[in-house]
């Protein structure tokens, strides 16, 4: 199960109504959320909603990740019963300790680990490198109230996120939720800001965020062009020069075949 999407959408888990048009919404990710957009006495009946629309079939081609509550049995037992392509997004790990104890419950699970303290991010290195985790991403939100400061506190965890996660051979990790879903320049802006720091993709509160993130995160036809270029040219392996004049490597390969990876159509 790849973790590479350019858009996620969480959806309530407590709003079967929405389900559906979560899944046909056009996001690459849809995340069913049992945590944080689910108030306490209706979890158990958020639970079960998800994992009836899950167990009978009702799916779109959008990838599917469950997001349980942090050491939840019933939540990471009710995942681990359903299809193995459907993730586990588990919130609040701030060790490997915190995964063990989610792979006892759901075995053979990849586990995308959400880092939401200052702990967490310090740790990141070593829950990165956890066998079962697929994937990083960050909790802003909840990394702000801890930590307190401004766009430099998360431009550093960010940071540490990435060099983590891509140290451990993982995928870039996508943005956090932007919050403002109203804000739509402010949403491009800083998902422009987390594109130039190197992650990949951002997970959307509502369907109308999924457009904006997407654009910020297609490849251009120049850019395109530009790898396409690169892969041919370097067949042959060694140093080679493009049409263009500039003078590529065998260590541009990878970042021409990951936008050429972002073009292919979702199957």
């Amino acid at each position: 199960m790849t973790a590479h999407y350019r858009t996620g959408l969480y959806v309530p888990g407590d709003r079967p109504d929405r389900f559906r048009s979560a899944e046909e919404s056009g996001a690459d990710l849809v995340v069913f959320d049992l945590e944080d957009a689910v108030a306490p006495e209706r979890k158990s009946a958020a639970r079960d909603a998800v994992v009836q629309w899950l167990r009978d079939g009702q799916r779109g081609s959008a990838a599917v990740q469950v997001r349980v509550n942090a050491g939840d049995e019933g939540d990471l037992r009710a995942v681990s019963a359903l299809a193995p392509d459907v993730g586990i997004r588990l919130p609040k790990v701030e060790s490997v300790d915190d995964l063990d104890r989610a792979v006892a419950l759901a075995p053979g699970r990849p586990l995308v680990a959400l880092l939401e303290s200052a702990r967490g991010v310090i740790n990141a290195v070593a829950i990165a490198e956890h066998p079962a985790v697929l994937a990083l991403a960050l909790g802003e939100s909840d990394l702000r109230s801890e930590v307190g400061g401004g766009e430099p506190a998360i431009t550093h965890a960010r940071l540490s996120m990435l060099f983590a996660a891509r140290a451990a051979g993982l995928p870039a990790p996508m943005a956090s939720v932007y919050p403002a879903i109203r804000d739509l320049e402010g949403l491009a802006d800083d998902t422009r800001r987390a594109a130039d720091l190197g992650l990949y993709g951002r997970m959307a509160a509502h369907p109308r965020q999924l457009a904006v993130i997407a654009a910020v995160f297609a490849p251009s036809e120049a850019d395109v062009a530009w790898a396409q270029e690169v892969v041919s040219t370097l067949r042959g392996g060694g140093v080679a020069t493009l049409s263009s004049g500039e003078m590529v490597d065998p260590a541009m390969r990878g970042r021409a075949e990951q936008i050429l990876r972002s073009v292919e159509p979702r199957s």
